[in-house]
């Protein structure tokens, strides 16, 4: 069944994914902070099935995604009840970027549940994060295999929905388990940040 993805955080990471939902008929509701406006070319770059929104409107999609700089995720607590609702955490815990790109110290937490904490009753799933963008924006089927995409998440109906949408764009999952242990060797200097696998 086709859904509709609201995905907050209209930079490399959401236009990429969103183009690949696209492909496969789902629709999608772009968000960033400066308002709809703003995204007006980039929704009519991505085509039909898109549109612009914003970020309250995005969080009532069937499935959300979050690939908004860190610093933003706070703001996203009180813009909708989060109870129950399927959010894919596609952030990276980055304070500053290049040259250093330094980490928050989460004091021994996953950046997941960090969002977790800030989405109270959201179900929390962590895709979409490890990849160079260019790279994620790629063709998902290379030589013969999958490119695969890293899944963690601690509700097992939420991550196997996502798992199921990763599966049907053409790239393979591999789930992690849990956030505490999973998410954490995704999150943004883990030990699978930035690896390109392609499981055959």
């Amino acid at each position: 069944m086709k859904k509709t993805f609201g995905i907050i955080g209209a930079g490399n990471i959401g236009q990429t994914v969103a183009r690949h939902l696209l492909k496969v008929g789902h629709r999608v509701i772009l968000a960033n902070n400066s308002g709809g406006d703003s995204l007006a070319e980039i929704t009519r770059s991505l085509g039909a099935g898109a549109v612009a929104g914003t970020a309250r409107q995005a969080a009532q999609a069937d499935i959300v995604l979050l690939s908004l700089p860190w610093s933003q995720v706070p703001t996203l607590k009180d813009i909708t009840d989060w109870t129950g609702k399927t959010v894919i955490d596609a952030t990276n815990h980055f304070i500053t970027y290049a040259p250093d790109f330094k980490v928050e110290d989460l004091g021994g937490k996953a950046s997941s549940e960090v969002v977790a904490s800030l989405l109270p009753g959201a179900k929390i799933v962590k895709a979409f994060n490890t990849i160079f963008y260019k790279t994620l924006a790629e063709d998902p089927h290379v030589a013969g295999g999958n490119r695969a995409l890293f899944v963690s998440g601690n509700d097992q109906t939420s991550k196997s929905e996502v798992i199921s949408v990763i599966a049907s764009l053409g790239f393979a999952p591999i789930d992690l388990g849990t956030l505490s242990q999973g998410s954490k060797l995704q999150q943004a200097k883990g030990a699978l940040a930035t690896l390109n696998l392609i499981k055959y």
